[in-house]
Protein backbone atom coordinates (compact mmCIF):
# COMPACT_ATOMS: atom_id res chain seq x y z
CA UNK A 1 0.00 0.00 0.00
CA UNK A 2 1.58 3.37 -0.82
CA UNK A 3 2.36 5.65 1.85
CA UNK A 4 2.12 9.62 1.60
CA UNK A 5 3.28 11.83 4.61
CA UNK A 6 0.98 14.67 5.26
CA UNK A 7 1.76 17.92 7.33
CA UNK A 8 -1.17 19.75 8.47
CA UNK A 9 -0.49 23.22 9.81
CA UNK A 10 -4.12 24.56 10.74
CA UNK A 11 -3.31 28.47 11.01
CA UNK A 12 -5.17 30.98 12.86
CA UNK A 13 -8.97 32.09 12.07
CA UNK A 14 -11.06 29.71 10.71
CA UNK A 15 -7.80 27.85 9.01
CA UNK A 16 -8.24 24.82 12.19
CA UNK A 17 -12.20 24.70 10.33
CA UNK A 18 -11.46 24.06 6.66
CA UNK A 19 -8.30 22.09 8.25
CA UNK A 20 -10.16 19.15 9.22
CA UNK A 21 -12.33 19.20 6.42
CA UNK A 22 -9.44 18.91 3.89
CA UNK A 23 -7.90 16.03 6.39
CA UNK A 24 -11.34 14.09 6.85
CA UNK A 25 -11.59 14.16 3.09
CA UNK A 26 -7.64 13.32 2.60
CA UNK A 27 -8.98 9.97 4.98
CA UNK A 28 -12.17 9.25 2.67
CA UNK A 29 -9.16 9.02 -0.56
CA UNK A 30 -7.22 6.82 1.35
CA UNK A 31 -9.79 4.65 2.26
CA UNK A 32 -11.64 4.59 -0.92
CA UNK A 33 -8.30 4.23 -3.17
CA UNK A 34 -6.06 2.24 -0.80
CA UNK A 35 -3.34 4.20 0.27
CA UNK A 36 -1.56 5.16 3.29
CA UNK A 37 -1.60 8.78 4.00
CA UNK A 38 0.57 9.16 7.65
CA UNK A 39 -0.83 12.89 9.30
CA UNK A 40 0.64 14.94 11.84
CA UNK A 41 0.24 19.09 13.05
CA UNK A 42 2.11 21.63 13.76
CA UNK A 43 1.79 25.19 14.57
CA UNK A 44 1.93 28.24 12.56
CA UNK A 45 1.28 32.12 12.47
CA UNK A 46 -0.59 33.46 15.40
CA UNK A 47 -1.61 30.21 16.46
CA UNK A 48 2.20 29.35 16.99
CA UNK A 49 2.82 32.79 18.52
CA UNK A 50 0.45 31.81 21.01
CA UNK A 51 1.84 28.75 21.72
CA UNK A 52 5.88 29.15 21.17
CA UNK A 53 6.32 32.88 20.90
CA UNK A 54 7.79 32.04 17.36
CA UNK A 55 5.28 32.46 14.42
CA UNK A 56 7.57 29.45 12.79
CA UNK A 57 8.64 27.19 15.35
CA UNK A 58 11.57 25.23 14.22
CA UNK A 59 9.97 21.74 14.69
CA UNK A 60 7.27 23.04 12.32
CA UNK A 61 9.84 23.71 9.83
CA UNK A 62 11.62 20.55 10.20
CA UNK A 63 8.62 18.72 10.07
CA UNK A 64 7.62 20.37 6.90
CA UNK A 65 10.52 19.07 5.78
CA UNK A 66 10.04 15.80 6.34
CA UNK A 67 6.41 15.56 4.73
CA UNK A 68 5.49 14.99 1.07
CA UNK A 69 3.10 17.64 1.17
CA UNK A 70 2.21 20.33 3.96
CA UNK A 71 -1.29 21.29 4.01
CA UNK A 72 -1.79 25.22 5.53
CA UNK A 73 -4.94 26.30 6.63
CA UNK A 74 -4.61 30.50 7.38
CA UNK A 75 -2.57 32.88 9.32
CA UNK A 76 -3.19 36.10 10.93
CA UNK A 77 -5.91 37.98 12.16
CA UNK A 78 -6.18 41.20 14.73
CA UNK A 79 -5.67 39.52 17.75
CA UNK A 80 -2.00 40.12 16.90
CA UNK A 81 -1.85 42.94 15.38
CA UNK A 82 0.70 45.82 16.92
CA UNK A 83 2.76 42.54 18.38
CA UNK A 84 6.06 42.13 18.03
CA UNK A 85 5.78 39.28 15.96
CA UNK A 86 3.41 39.18 12.98
CA UNK A 87 1.78 35.72 12.13
CA UNK A 88 2.34 36.23 8.24
CA UNK A 89 5.99 35.98 9.00
CA UNK A 90 5.54 32.19 9.90
CA UNK A 91 3.95 32.15 6.07
CA UNK A 92 6.59 34.31 4.33
CA UNK A 93 8.95 31.86 6.10
CA UNK A 94 7.94 28.62 5.45
CA UNK A 95 7.54 29.82 1.52
CA UNK A 96 11.16 30.81 1.95
CA UNK A 97 12.78 27.85 3.59
CA UNK A 98 11.10 25.27 1.71
CA UNK A 99 12.38 27.05 -1.91
CA UNK A 100 8.35 27.46 -2.73
CA UNK A 101 8.23 30.10 -5.30
CA UNK A 102 5.78 28.90 -7.84
CA UNK A 103 2.39 29.71 -6.45
CA UNK A 104 -0.37 27.81 -8.56
CA UNK A 105 -3.67 29.48 -8.23
CA UNK A 106 -6.93 28.06 -10.76
CA UNK A 107 -9.42 30.53 -11.67
CA UNK A 108 -12.19 28.01 -13.61
CA UNK A 109 -15.98 29.46 -12.36
CA UNK A 110 -18.66 26.60 -11.93
CA UNK A 111 -21.71 27.07 -13.78
CA UNK A 112 -23.55 26.05 -11.00
CA UNK A 113 -22.86 29.06 -9.03
CA UNK A 114 -22.66 31.82 -11.99
CA UNK A 115 -24.85 33.49 -10.56
CA UNK A 116 -22.69 34.06 -7.10
CA UNK A 117 -19.99 36.34 -8.90
CA UNK A 118 -20.78 40.49 -9.52
CA UNK A 119 -19.25 39.74 -13.17
CA UNK A 120 -22.59 38.85 -15.25
CA UNK A 121 -22.50 35.51 -16.81
CA UNK A 122 -21.77 35.86 -20.61
CA UNK A 123 -18.50 37.26 -19.97
CA UNK A 124 -17.25 34.77 -17.37
CA UNK A 125 -18.30 31.81 -20.14
CA UNK A 126 -15.06 29.94 -20.69
CA UNK A 127 -13.21 31.53 -18.08
CA UNK A 128 -9.93 28.72 -17.05
CA UNK A 129 -7.18 30.88 -16.22
CA UNK A 130 -4.29 29.54 -14.32
CA UNK A 131 -2.39 31.97 -12.69
CA UNK A 132 1.39 31.31 -11.60
CA UNK A 133 2.92 33.90 -9.13
CA UNK A 134 6.35 34.20 -8.16
CA UNK A 135 6.62 33.78 -4.75
CA UNK A 136 9.57 34.21 -2.74
CA UNK A 137 11.05 37.45 -4.10
CA UNK A 138 10.29 41.08 -4.72
CA UNK A 139 8.74 43.17 -2.27
CA UNK A 140 7.46 40.82 0.40
CA UNK A 141 11.34 39.60 1.38
CA UNK A 142 13.05 43.03 0.36
CA UNK A 143 15.23 45.21 2.84
CA UNK A 144 12.36 47.18 4.93
CA UNK A 145 12.92 50.14 7.10
CA UNK A 146 11.06 52.43 8.86
CA UNK A 147 11.64 55.59 10.70
CA UNK A 148 9.17 57.76 12.47
CA UNK A 149 8.56 60.09 9.13
CA UNK A 150 9.19 57.32 6.38
CA UNK A 151 9.61 53.66 5.14
CA UNK A 152 10.69 51.85 2.23
CA UNK A 153 10.59 48.12 0.87
CA UNK A 154 13.19 47.21 -1.37
CA UNK A 155 11.79 45.09 -4.91
CA UNK A 156 14.35 42.71 -5.74
CA UNK A 157 15.00 40.09 -8.20
CA UNK A 158 17.51 38.25 -9.89
CA UNK A 159 17.49 36.84 -13.46
CA UNK A 160 17.47 33.74 -11.96
CA UNK A 161 14.31 33.95 -9.95
CA UNK A 162 12.34 35.40 -13.26
CA UNK A 163 13.84 32.59 -15.40
CA UNK A 164 12.52 29.52 -12.96
CA UNK A 165 8.84 30.83 -12.44
CA UNK A 166 8.23 31.65 -16.20
CA UNK A 167 9.94 28.46 -16.88
CA UNK A 168 7.17 26.55 -14.63
CA UNK A 169 4.67 28.95 -16.04
CA UNK A 170 5.40 28.54 -19.64
CA UNK A 171 5.28 24.27 -19.18
CA UNK A 172 1.41 24.54 -18.10
CA UNK A 173 1.18 26.71 -20.72
CA UNK A 174 2.10 24.43 -22.73
CA UNK A 175 0.22 21.48 -21.99
CA UNK A 176 -2.98 23.76 -21.70
CA UNK A 177 -4.04 26.15 -24.48
CA UNK A 178 -0.41 27.45 -25.79
CA UNK A 179 -0.58 31.17 -24.35
CA UNK A 180 1.07 32.88 -21.90
CA UNK A 181 0.72 36.12 -20.17
CA UNK A 182 2.97 38.09 -18.37
CA UNK A 183 2.28 40.68 -15.91
CA UNK A 184 4.56 43.78 -15.25
CA UNK A 185 5.00 47.09 -14.64
CA UNK A 186 7.49 47.70 -16.93
CA UNK A 187 6.39 51.44 -18.12
CA UNK A 188 8.01 52.40 -14.96
CA UNK A 189 9.47 50.02 -12.85
CA UNK A 190 13.10 48.51 -13.32
CA UNK A 191 12.65 45.28 -11.75
CA UNK A 192 9.60 44.73 -14.05
CA UNK A 193 11.73 45.88 -17.10
CA UNK A 194 14.34 42.91 -16.23
CA UNK A 195 11.13 40.68 -15.53
CA UNK A 196 10.01 41.37 -19.47
CA UNK A 197 13.65 40.67 -20.48
CA UNK A 198 13.73 37.76 -19.10
CA UNK A 199 10.86 36.31 -19.71
CA UNK A 200 11.44 37.04 -23.60
CA UNK A 201 14.84 35.64 -23.49
CA UNK A 202 13.36 32.32 -22.06
CA UNK A 203 10.05 32.12 -24.36
CA UNK A 204 12.06 32.37 -27.18
CA UNK A 205 14.89 30.20 -26.30
CA UNK A 206 12.80 27.10 -24.73
CA UNK A 207 9.27 27.89 -25.89
CA UNK A 208 8.78 28.86 -28.98
CA UNK A 209 5.67 27.21 -29.41
CA UNK A 210 3.92 28.89 -26.91
CA UNK A 211 2.07 32.14 -27.46
CA UNK A 212 3.41 35.24 -25.19
CA UNK A 213 2.27 38.54 -24.45
CA UNK A 214 2.83 40.93 -21.83
CA UNK A 215 0.38 43.32 -20.25
CA UNK A 216 0.96 45.86 -17.62
CA UNK A 217 -0.59 44.54 -13.98
CA UNK A 218 -3.06 47.77 -14.59
CA UNK A 219 -4.42 46.49 -18.01
CA UNK A 220 -4.51 43.37 -16.55
CA UNK A 221 -6.78 44.09 -13.54
CA UNK A 222 -9.27 46.07 -15.81
CA UNK A 223 -9.17 43.08 -18.52
CA UNK A 224 -9.34 40.33 -15.45
CA UNK A 225 -13.13 41.84 -15.36
CA UNK A 226 -14.15 42.84 -18.65
CA UNK A 227 -12.38 39.60 -21.00
CA UNK A 228 -11.65 36.94 -17.96
CA UNK A 229 -11.75 33.88 -20.59
CA UNK A 230 -9.04 35.76 -22.87
CA UNK A 231 -6.43 34.55 -20.38
CA UNK A 232 -4.51 31.06 -20.52
CA UNK A 233 -1.77 31.62 -17.83
CA UNK A 234 -0.84 34.40 -16.32
CA UNK A 235 2.72 34.41 -14.61
CA UNK A 236 3.84 37.64 -12.70
CA UNK A 237 5.67 38.83 -9.44
CA UNK A 238 4.67 38.55 -5.67
CA UNK A 239 3.53 41.97 -5.19
CA UNK A 240 1.13 41.87 -8.57
CA UNK A 241 -0.07 38.16 -8.25
CA UNK A 242 -1.12 38.61 -4.50
CA UNK A 243 -3.22 41.42 -5.64
CA UNK A 244 -4.64 39.93 -8.87
CA UNK A 245 -5.64 36.50 -7.88
CA UNK A 246 -7.72 38.17 -5.01
CA UNK A 247 -9.63 39.98 -7.88
CA UNK A 248 -9.71 36.92 -10.05
CA UNK A 249 -11.42 35.10 -6.85
CA UNK A 250 -14.29 37.29 -7.71
CA UNK A 251 -14.73 36.03 -10.73
CA UNK A 252 -15.52 32.28 -9.41
CA UNK A 253 -18.18 34.14 -7.03
CA UNK A 254 -16.47 33.13 -3.84
CA UNK A 255 -12.60 33.82 -2.15
CA UNK A 256 -13.97 30.12 -0.35
CA UNK A 257 -13.92 28.13 -3.78
CA UNK A 258 -10.10 28.95 -5.13
CA UNK A 259 -7.28 26.80 -3.77
CA UNK A 260 -3.61 27.36 -4.65
CA UNK A 261 -0.33 25.47 -4.46
CA UNK A 262 3.24 26.60 -3.83
CA UNK A 263 5.75 24.12 -5.39
CA UNK A 264 10.08 24.57 -5.69
CA UNK A 265 12.17 22.48 -7.39
CA UNK A 266 10.78 18.85 -6.34
CA UNK A 267 7.67 17.09 -5.44
CA UNK A 268 7.21 18.82 -1.97
CA UNK A 269 4.28 21.39 -2.26
CA UNK A 270 2.44 23.73 0.46
CA UNK A 271 -1.02 23.76 -0.02
CA UNK A 272 -3.63 26.08 1.15
CA UNK A 273 -7.45 27.69 0.08
CA UNK A 274 -6.29 31.40 -0.74
CA UNK A 275 -9.18 32.79 1.54
CA UNK A 276 -6.93 34.14 4.34
CA UNK A 277 -7.98 33.58 8.06
CA UNK A 278 -11.18 35.45 8.22
CA UNK A 279 -11.88 36.39 11.35
CA UNK A 280 -15.32 37.89 11.08
CA UNK A 281 -16.43 34.14 11.11
CA UNK A 282 -13.99 31.66 12.28
CA UNK A 283 -16.05 29.52 15.00
CA UNK A 284 -19.22 30.03 13.24
CA UNK A 285 -18.91 26.89 11.33
CA UNK A 286 -19.70 28.40 7.94
CA UNK A 287 -16.56 28.53 6.33
CA UNK A 288 -16.92 27.45 3.01
CA UNK A 289 -14.54 24.33 2.76
CA UNK A 290 -14.43 23.93 -0.65
CA UNK A 291 -11.21 25.75 -1.53
CA UNK A 292 -9.35 23.80 1.32
CA UNK A 293 -10.56 20.79 -0.43
CA UNK A 294 -10.01 21.51 -3.84
CA UNK A 295 -6.33 22.57 -2.52
CA UNK A 296 -6.00 18.87 -1.30
CA UNK A 297 -6.74 17.84 -4.75
CA UNK A 298 -3.72 19.95 -5.88
CA UNK A 299 -1.60 18.26 -3.30
CA UNK A 300 -2.95 14.78 -4.21
CA UNK A 301 -1.99 15.29 -8.37
CA UNK A 302 1.73 17.66 -7.82
CA UNK A 303 3.09 16.14 -4.71
CA UNK A 304 1.76 12.37 -4.87
CA UNK A 305 1.44 12.02 -8.28
CA UNK A 306 -2.34 10.70 -7.34
CA UNK A 307 -4.04 12.37 -10.61
CA UNK A 308 -7.02 10.01 -10.31
CA UNK A 309 -7.60 10.80 -7.16
CA UNK A 310 -7.36 14.85 -7.47
CA UNK A 311 -9.92 14.11 -10.26
CA UNK A 312 -12.22 12.27 -8.21
CA UNK A 313 -11.41 15.25 -5.54
CA UNK A 314 -12.31 17.83 -7.57
CA UNK A 315 -15.57 16.08 -9.70
CA UNK A 316 -17.35 15.39 -6.04
CA UNK A 317 -16.99 19.31 -4.96
CA UNK A 318 -18.30 20.05 -8.57
CA UNK A 319 -21.26 17.33 -7.63
CA UNK A 320 -21.93 19.12 -4.89
CA UNK A 321 -22.31 22.17 -6.36
CA UNK A 322 -24.26 20.91 -9.13
CA UNK A 323 -26.94 19.87 -6.87
CA UNK A 324 -26.94 23.24 -4.48
CA UNK A 325 -25.20 21.98 -1.68
CA UNK A 326 -23.29 24.85 -0.54
CA UNK A 327 -22.67 26.95 2.23
CA UNK A 328 -24.07 31.28 2.99
CA UNK A 329 -21.32 32.36 1.25
CA UNK A 330 -22.41 31.25 -2.14
CA UNK A 331 -26.35 31.24 -1.31
CA UNK A 332 -26.51 28.16 0.42
CA UNK A 333 -27.70 27.06 3.67
CA UNK A 334 -25.51 24.36 4.71
CA UNK A 335 -22.28 24.52 7.53
CA UNK A 336 -18.75 23.47 7.05
CA UNK A 337 -19.00 19.71 8.40
CA UNK A 338 -22.41 19.42 6.01
CA UNK A 339 -20.67 20.48 2.92
CA UNK A 340 -17.61 17.89 3.64
CA UNK A 341 -19.73 15.36 4.48
CA UNK A 342 -21.46 15.63 1.14
CA UNK A 343 -18.13 15.60 -0.91
CA UNK A 344 -17.09 12.61 0.87
CA UNK A 345 -20.78 11.24 0.35
CA UNK A 346 -19.84 11.91 -3.71
CA UNK A 347 -16.12 10.26 -3.64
Amino acid sequence: MPSYKFLFLPGDGIGPEVARAAEEVLAAVGEKFSHQFTVAHAHIGGAAIDATGDPLPPETLSAAKDADAVFLGAVGGPKWDGGARRPEEGLLGIRKALGLFANLRPVTPHPAVLGASPIKAEVLKGTDIMVVRELTGGMYFGEKTRTKDSASDMCTYTRAEVERVVRRAAEFARARRGKLTSVDKANVIETSRLWREVTIDVMNREFPDVELEHILVDAAAMFLISRPSSFDVIVTENLFGDILTDEASMLAGSMGLLPSASLGEGKRGMYEPIHGSAPDIAGKGIANPMAAINSLAMALRYSCDLAEEANAVEAAVNACLDAGEKTPDLGGSLDTMAVTKAVIARL
